[in-house]
């Protein structure tokens, strides 16, 4: 018995051993990701210049609108409103114009190719927060053009027919039987605009959808 366990042992010793040491070894796959920068260096003075504070105020309502399962928009669909989100607004400088163009050219997230916006561009900037109506507000603005984005979380609901078997009918005919079934997908709308104050005093409205 004591010969039968060290026989095993020593199996389960040389076995680990052949896998450490195999000629062999299969590479894991790097999923890599292109990532893209802009050439031109921010200007920091230019960007703090555009965000002191103005007399202008920027007031907005942000949502989306349920899209079709397979990504599509869906006509006339109901507004889903952007209950407690964060609005970002980032000044439009030569900086942010370029990086701008960039992710249209280049981006594309099915094929993991991404635009990077500098740590450091990104600091400037300003943030609301939303109501549960979507409603937000961005007081004491100066003249300029700004970038507003946020990201909106919803759940998708819709109905499909599920087989569920078939029969014979009198006639010798095959009868398939469906039953209808509710499906639910989480979806995250990037959600973004453009929008310019072009004089001290003015309240500018704004769609962010």
């Amino acid at each position: 018995m004591k010969l039968k366990k060290y026989v095993l042992t020593l199996f389960c010793v040389v076995s680990a051993t052949a896998i450490v040491s195999a000629q062999y070894k299969e590479p894991e796959k790097k999923d890599k990701a292109e990532i893209f920068r802009p050439e031109m260096p921010f200007d920091s003075l230019l960007a703090k210049k555009m965000l002191a504070k103005g007399t202008a105020v920027i007031k907005g309502v942000a949502f989306t609108r349920q899209k079709h399962p397979l990504g599509y928009g869906v006509p006339l669909s109901p507004r889903i409103l952007a209950n407690k989100i964060t609005v970002v607004l980032l000044p439009v400088t030569p900086y942010f114009e370029e990086w701008y163009r960039l992710r249209k050219d280049k981006e594309n997230i099915k094929r993991k190719r991404f635009v990077y916006l500098s740590d450091q561009a990104f600091r400037y900037r300003l943030e609301a927060i939303t109501n549960s109506d979507g409603e937000f507000t961005f007081p004491d603005m100066k003249p300029g053009k700004y970038f507003l984005q946020g990201m909106l979380d919803y759940t998708l609901r819709g109905t499909y027919n599920a087989y569920t078997g078939s029969g014979y009918n009198d006639y010798g005919g095959r009868t398939d039987y469906y039953q209808q079934k509710e499906y639910y997908k989480n979806i995250q709308d990037r959600i973004e605009t453009f929008v310019e104050v072009k004089e001290n005093g003015e309240v500018v409205k704004v769609k962010l959808h």
